[in-house]
């Protein structure tokens, strides 16, 4: 480990693309707190602590959200833009002829991804603003009242500044890419949420150790963070599971060692939770766009009722959206038919099967049996922190705060591994050149 150490170290260019990451990241930070102009944050604040769907934008935005700064939406726009354009090429056949034209084709879909970046961001933008509530006076500072005929005008111009900020997040992560270590969008999500970790373990000394600390409260807080050790645990044992489906080639001689395919456990990663999050959340923002209370609407009740993660009826449904993308999302990662037809072209074959539609049902039993184990593995990491503030009676306010919970935990995982392989490999491949040189 040491040594692995010093060989990154010893590297300039290595060193040179760390600091150039951790600046970029700096500034990503900074500009989560400058707010956008003529905003009530703390209003904000309150309204955010009450919605699941906007928690979980706070954190991956590294609480840019809540302060309602210009990076409000972070990278997230772009995300959900790539995973759209990757799911047209499904169905859109220009998409799926760019994605086989190789770098070419790469950058169509690029460019693409771009303009969609900045259209979902203006739509998120509005519908975040349309969450916070039907009467503008809520939000806007309190000289702006005045304006009380023109309130569409700061709808539109706070929409605005939250795609422009979505932009320029987005530029950052294109110089992280290129310039630093890791992938951009990855390193900015992982950021927000590892920055956020300070302020979860504030909250709970603040419960816990505060002015009602007493014996039980201590052991309360050592039993959440106990807690919170081993999902990290679980959370790395599982993210590096993976299911190696042995390969062998036909022209090999006997004795010649043959390949595998590897399956992860997890091959939808978050994807699933995020998607179900933001169906369950539409409902309730039309709830709040239209003003309607619980106590005075039946519609509003049952929409709470059937979409509110802290209800039974809306738990189940969103363990079932959950199960549902899991499935959805890995099987379109990973096509069993276009495997088993590039394993035939290559002349190998899964021993025991033979080449062509036996090995592609094999392919699709395999995946369906570890997809099973993965989509509850993703369900029981999405329902921890709410059994978790239930059980602890955490407050809304309490619970928003505490959101580094198993999904944020998942890519906080997945962008170290993936990380510290790009580190490790552009170490020793400066290395091996300059031995060869």
């Amino acid at each position: 480990m040491l040594n692995k150490v010093k060989l990154v170290f010893s590297n300039r260019e290595v060193v040179l693309k760390l600091l150039i990451t951790f600046a970029l990241l700096l500034v990503f930070k900074a500009g989560t707190f400058v707010p956008i102009p003529l905003i009530d944050t703390w209003q904000v604040t309150q309204i955010i602590s009450d919605n699941d769907f906007l928690t979980i934008l706070n954190a991956f935005s590294g609480g840019g959200l809540s302060n309602f700064s210009i990076l409000a939406l972070g990278i997230s726009p772009y995300i959900t833009a790539s995973i759209v354009i990757q799911m047209l090429q499904m169905i859109i056949p220009k998409f799926k002829e760019w994605g086989e034209q190789g770098e070419n084709g790469k950058e169509k879909l690029n460019r693409v991804t771009r303009y969609a970046t900045i259209l979902i961001a203006m739509i998120q933008g509005l519908l975040i603003i349309f969450s916070l509530g039907s009467n503008p006076e809520n939000v806007l500072q309190k000289g702006l009242i005045q304006y009380r005929g023109a309130f569409w005008v700061f709808y539109i111009y706070m929409a605005v500044v939250i795609t422009a900020g979505s932009a320029f997040t987005m530029w950052l992560a294109d110089l992280i890419t290129r310039h630093g270590v890791g992938n951009g969008s990855s390193m900015i999500i992982a950021a927000g949420i590892i920055s956020s970790i300070p302020k979860m373990f504030a909250t709970l000394s603040n419960k816990y150790l505060g002015a009602n600390f007493g014996a039980l409260n201590l052991f309360l807080f050592i039993l959440v963070i106990v807690l919170y050790v081993a999902m990290i645990i679980g959370v790395v044992y599982f993210e590096g599971a993976v299911r190696k489906v042995p390969v062998q080639y036909a022209n090999r001689q006997a004795g010649q060692q043959g390949s595998d395919i590897p399956i992860k456990l997890n091959s939808a990663s978050v994807i699933p939770v995020i998607f179900a999050s933001t169906i369950m959340s539409i409902p309730m923002t039309i709830v709040g766009v239209l003003g309607l209370q619980t106590s005075t609407s039946t519609a509003a009740f049952w929409i709470d009722q059937s979409f509110s993660s802290r209800q039974p009826i809306g738990i189940a449904i969103y363990i079932i959206l959950i199960v549902f993308f899991s499935f959805f999302y890995s099987f379109m990662q990973i096509d069993p038919e276009k495997i088993a037809d590039n394993l035939e072209k290559q002349g190998a074959y899964i021993p025991g099967y033979r080449p062509g539609e036996d090995t592609k049902h094999q392919l699709s039993k395999m995946l369906f049996r570890i997809t099973e184990i993965g989509a509850l593995y993703l369900v029981i990491l999405a329902m921890v922190p709410i059994i978790v503030a239930k059980l602890f009676q955490f407050s809304s306010s309490e619970a928003s705060a505490i959101t580094v919970g198993g999904t944020s935990l998942i890519i906080i995982v997945g962008v170290a591994i993936e990380t510290l392989r790009q580190i490790e490999t552009a170490a020793e491949t400066k290395d091996y050149k300059g031995f060869l040189d």
